[in-house]
């Protein structure tokens, strides 16, 4: 299959190039231009810091501007003396007085710190996650959370707030799972292509933050009802050769080594992140499901007991290069490479009962072994341009991205009965199952910001992702004489492709306290799958019993909305609000109608039918801050159509369990969460959040209500506490609380966290010891009722792990010692 950018691309560009004509750069009167960066004691970016300019000769003269989203500032000022501030909300402003500006001059690094002088706190939120609040987003600096040592981007995520991490490793926000996930604000084949997976393979310690995005700016793409989780990587800026090592192994077999080294020049900065890890995840199931007396089903109870292992052998490596063009402009282009070589065995007891009011003994048992082995390599190419022009954040970027994924699953299944073959005379044939997924997506993106005076910043921008995905399923099975037999009606080829095109644009400003941002985005989605079977459409609505479309083609054009505002109360209490209209697209899986099965008896197939949904959500949030304890907290709403769901329906005249998504009506969500930092003293810091939500769902499916309204909660706490002989103890606790879906309920779930820690080599190097789910407790219970049958089921993913891990840094310093800037005068890196 040859993929090709749509040739009304051509068009998009010409509207690309129009949008942005009226760039120009004209000489001005004899002006100086003053550059440099504001961040935090962490060295995330400040975005939308203001810096002023006030004439001391003339007070009224006033002039400045704000940072770009890498917190980067660039103003042109007039020769003479001037007191410069620079400010942030919640942030403690930083004077510098009566500086006299001749020629143009390089500020370097302004570190600015939390404000009401809470300077002993700097050392405590570096060493926990500290959340800082944005127009449109929550940031969460990961710090040094202990339990996640050795471990990988899933166990870190599944430590920020509003954000869970099932036992699939599906992620959700605030309970909802159609979260889209970005690398670097960017789709990425790190975080796979839509799919979490490969979260569970890169190492936790890459990650330099998480940015919580609840109510997304125009910037953004539309994709994920509950949101965005952009997930940041380290990329050291300090001069010279520095990075770190870590060796992790553990138990089950858990071994690995990741590497992340910076080189940078005036002229140039290298950098690579590299990965090396063997493990396996052993888990678990049980389904216990008894059918009604009205069923047309052989059996009236079948009873399934899995054993999974999983073997994952896995290898990635980042590599890029930052190459400074000129003072203003800089290219940086990288590659990254994933392998992964896997083999999961699945072992399946079944028993299967008759008469079941009258007998307590199975009537016929087999045991069914699924053997999987899995390669899947994984490429990325990414070109980035930036020009910062002469004016205050001023600035063009360009993004060329492409990806490529190649997955082969060969997959052999066995089936033999246990006793009582003779009586029922079953034949149970074998399976051989060759899959090939391949993936290819370019990514096209430019994004334009002007400065409108003091306050104001006008942006611009578009993006296209082109992305197309062939599944070619082939499935032999055994006949009579045990020979592997080609089946005409389940081998297919699936061709998939999803084509997003988007303009966008947003204005912010700054009134008093007052600070919004106004952005709209047009996007025009065409979805377009082709099924190349056997099998005719009728037989296909005969196969799998709803009607089936093997040729679509369609096209959703869509405007979106945004609305961020923050409302300063005080230095260290302000508001947000927001208001988000987004859009879920079925991805690839949810749309392949050929079923993939877990056993005999259980199958998930996709629909072709499935429509995109769409949501309207608003979202009212709180910070407070004291001096040892920092309040979040937020309520939010959102109401989405054509929900995504999925029905479990028993295949009628068999003992089939069938799982299909679809559109339902309508899903409204409401809720609130808050959280706590609390740090009483040095050795002793505490962190908490509480999530509770009700969603009501609205909608049928073969002529059946699934009308369900449901009230749940999740909640987390962490405390870290330093031991004599500065050993750090850190105890994570997360509950999600029971809740109801509209087939059923499912129990609470408890899981605890343990590690301990300890710096050695004057703090160049260390050794940390963690137990995840220390009670083996991380379970999911689930009672799921239909007009047919009732089930009950347990489901381990992964079971307790015992983890030891040993970091060594070199030319560099633990965070907690960076505190640029604490005295008011220093200027970081430059000299003033």
């Amino acid at each position: 299959m040859t993929f090709q950018i749509p040739r009304h691309f051509s068009g998009i560009a010409l509207m690309f190039i129009f949008l942005f004509s009226f760039i120009s750069i004209q000489a001005q009167n004899k002006q100086n231009t003053v550059t440099g960066k504001v961040v935090d004691e962490a060295g995330t970016p400040l975005e939308y810091a203001t810096i002023s300019f006030e004439n001391t000769a003339n007070p009224e003269n006033i002039t400045g501007g704000i940072t770009d989203p890498e917190g980067v500032f660039s103003i042109d000022v007039s020769e003479g003396t001037y007191d410069i501030t620079v400010e942030f909300i919640s942030f403690e402003p930083k004077t510098f007085s009566g500086r006299e500006i001749t020629s143009d001059v390089e500020m370097g690094t302004i570190t600015l710190g939390m404000a009401a002088g809470e300077l002993d706190e700097v050392v405590v939120t570096a060493e926990t996650t500290q959340v800082e609040v944005r127009l449109d987003k929550k940031i969460y600096n990961i710090g040094k959370d202990l339990t996640t040592a050795g471990g990988t981007v899933s166990d870190a995520l599944n430590n920020v707030p509003s954000v869970s991490v099932d036992l699939e490793g599906g992620i959700s926000l605030r309970g909802n799972e159609n979260v889209r996930i970005l690398i670097n604000g960017k789709p990425s084949a790190m975080a796979g292509f839509g799919s979490t997976d490969v979260l569970a393979q890169l190492p936790a310690d890459a990650i330099e933050r998480v940015e919580v995005i609840t109510s997304p700016s125009a910037r953004y793409d539309a994709e994920g009802t509950a949101g965005i989780l952009n997930i940041i990587l380290k990329k050291e800026k300090t001069l010279g050769f520095n990075g770190s090592v870590t060796l992790t192994a553990g138990h089950p077999d858990n071994a690995g080594i990741s590497a992340n080294v910076n080189y940078r020049t005036d002229k140039f900065n290298l950098f690579n992140t590299t990965g090396f890890r063997y493990f396996d995840a052993p888990g678990n199931g049980f389904f216990d499901t008894r059918y009604n007396e009205n069923s047309n089903v052989d059996f009236d109870r079948i009873v399934e007991d899995r054993e999974i292992t999983r073997l994952n052998r896995g290898y990635n490596t980042n590599l890029g290069m930052e190459y400074y063009l000129n003072d203003q402009s800089s290219i940086t282009g990288s590659i990254f490479f994933r392998t992964g070589e896997d083999e999961d065995v699945t072992t399946n007891v079944t028993d299967n009962y008759l008469n079941t009011f009258s007998s307590s003994n199975p009537a016929y048992g087999t045991t069914r072994i699924e053997n999987q082995m899995e390669e899947d390599n994984s490429w990325q190419f990414a070109l980035n341009y930036i020009n910062r022009f002469s004016e205050s954040g001023h600035q063009l970027t360009a993004d060329l991205q492409y990806e490529t994924d190649k997955e082969t699953q060969t997959t052999r299944i066995d089936e033999t009965p246990d006793f009582n073959e003779i009586e029922y005379e079953r034949f149970l044939f074998g399976e051989a199952i060759d899959q090939e997924e391949t993936q290819k997506e370019w990514l096209i993106q430019a994004d334009y910001v002007l400065p409108i005076g003091k306050d104001s910043q006008f942006e611009a921008g578009y993006r296209g992702n082109f992305e197309n995905e062939t599944t070619d399923y082939n499935i032999r099975q055994e006949d009579t004489l045990g020979n592997l037999v080609l089946n005409n009606r389940l081998t297919n080829i699936f061709d998939y492709t999803e084509n997003v095109q988007a303009l966008y644009t947003q204005y912010g400003t700054k009134f008093g306290d007052v600070s919004f941002l106004l952005g709209l985005r047009l996007e025009n989605t065409n979805l377009k799958g082709e099924i190349e079977s056997e099998l005719t459409e009728a037989e296909l609505e005969e196969e799998f019993g709803f009607p089936i479309n093997t040729s679509f083609d369609n096209n959703y054009l869509g405007l979106f909305p945004t609305v961020n505002v923050i409302y300063e109360l005080a230095e260290t209490e302000n508001i947000t609000i927001g208001y988000n209209r987004r859009i879920n697209r079925p991805r690839g899986w949810f749309i392949n109608p050929f079923p993939s099965r877990s056993s005999t008896n259980n199958v998930f197939q996709g629909n072709p039918n499935l429509q995109p949904a769409f949501s309207n959500a608003f979202d009212v949030g709180y910070l407070k801050r004291w001096e040892k304890l920092t309040l979040t907290s937020s309520v939010y709403y959102q109401k989405e159509t054509d929900a995504f769901e999925r029905i479990e329906e028993n295949v009628e005249g068999s003992n089939v369990v069938r799982t299909i998504p679809v559109n339902l009506s309508s899903n409204e969500r409401t809720g609130g969460e808050l959280g706590l930092l609390y740090n009483p003293a040095n050795w002793l810091r505490l962190n908490g959040s509480f999530n509770y939500f009700q969603f009501k769902t609205e909608g049928e499916f073969n002529n059946r209500d699934y009308n369900a309204k449901n009230t749940s909660y999740f909640a987390r706490f962490s405390s870290k506490v330093t031991l004599p002989g500065s050993i750090d103890w850190q105890t994570n606790a997360f509950y999600a609380g029971p809740s109801e879906g509209v087939q059923g309920t499912q129990e609470g779930l408890l899981s605890i966290d343990l590690a301990l820690s300890k710096e050695l080599f004057n703090e160049t190097t260390t050794l940390s010891f963690n137990v995840r789910d220390l009670l083996n407790s991380r379970k999911r219970e689930r009672y799921t009722t239909t007009n047919t049958y009732d089930r009950y089921s347990e489901f381990q993913w992964r079971q307790r792990s015992f983890n030891i891990s040993l970091m060594y840094r070199f030319n560099q310093q633990k965070r907690d010692q960076r505190r640029e800037g604490e005295n008011g005068d220093d200027m970081g890196e430059g000299e003033f």
